[in-house]
């Protein structure tokens, strides 16, 4: 079982890290192997909505996300990290995002499997916002469930703090530490069906 972190925060060490290495501390303890990416240290592209994918599928920028497609296909589940900017992802892990247009062709428009194959994917989204309310990660988290659908991973759920501000603050909080341990336990066991 191949897990698959995107850590998306622009601080190395920060809130989302921490819960992101928790979620794959969880994932190698039930015996996956585990990548982590980090994203803002990437060069992406922003996607200019040139069309190009539509007769193929594929992408016409030669950029890091080369490396993150044959990443995705390489994954049986992937956790995407990232805290909250303005109540959406940071603006590299949206790029990221974006650039997967071209897995959107292949899956809805030339009807093939996105990542080259038919094998169940799951995803789980980890973030932190500094604000509190009940809405918080609904922004993004709609991005991300569209991102998942498009890679053909079904979405499994996120592990979500609100109210987190400070730089490692959420070590202060071991509920959150041990849902991040537990998520990951569960994202290679046996819980998920397709």
């Amino acid at each position: 079982m191949n897990v698959l972190g995107f850590s998306g925060s622009t601080r190395r060490g920060s809130n989302t890290d921490i819960l992101l290495a928790e979620v794959l501390k969880g994932a190698t303890s039930r015996g996956a192997e585990t990548k982590t990416v980090v994203v803002p240290s990437l060069h992406i592209v922003a996607c200019q909505n040139c069309d190009a994918c539509l007769s193929t599928g594929a992408c016409p920028f030669g950029d890091d996300m080369v490396r993150i497609y044959r990443d995705l296909a390489w994954a049986d589940r992937i956790v995407l990290a990232a805290p909250l900017h303005f109540m959406g992802l940071p603006s590299q892990t949206k790029a990221l995002v974006d650039r997967t247009q071209a897995l959107w062709v292949k899956k809805y428009l030339l009807r093939k499997p996105p990542l080259g194959d038919d094998r169940l994917r799951c995803g789980l989204f980890v973030s932190v916002g500094g604000r509190t309310g009940e809405r918080l990660f609904e922004g993004a988290l709609a991005t991300v469930r569209a991102f998942f659908a498009s890679l053909d991973a079904k979405y499994v759920g996120m592990v979500a703090y609100a109210g987190v501000e400070k730089r490692a603050e959420i070590l202060t909080r071991p509920e959150a530490l041990q849902e991040a341990f537990v998520a990951g336990e569960s994202l290679v066991g046996d819980m998920i069906s397709p």
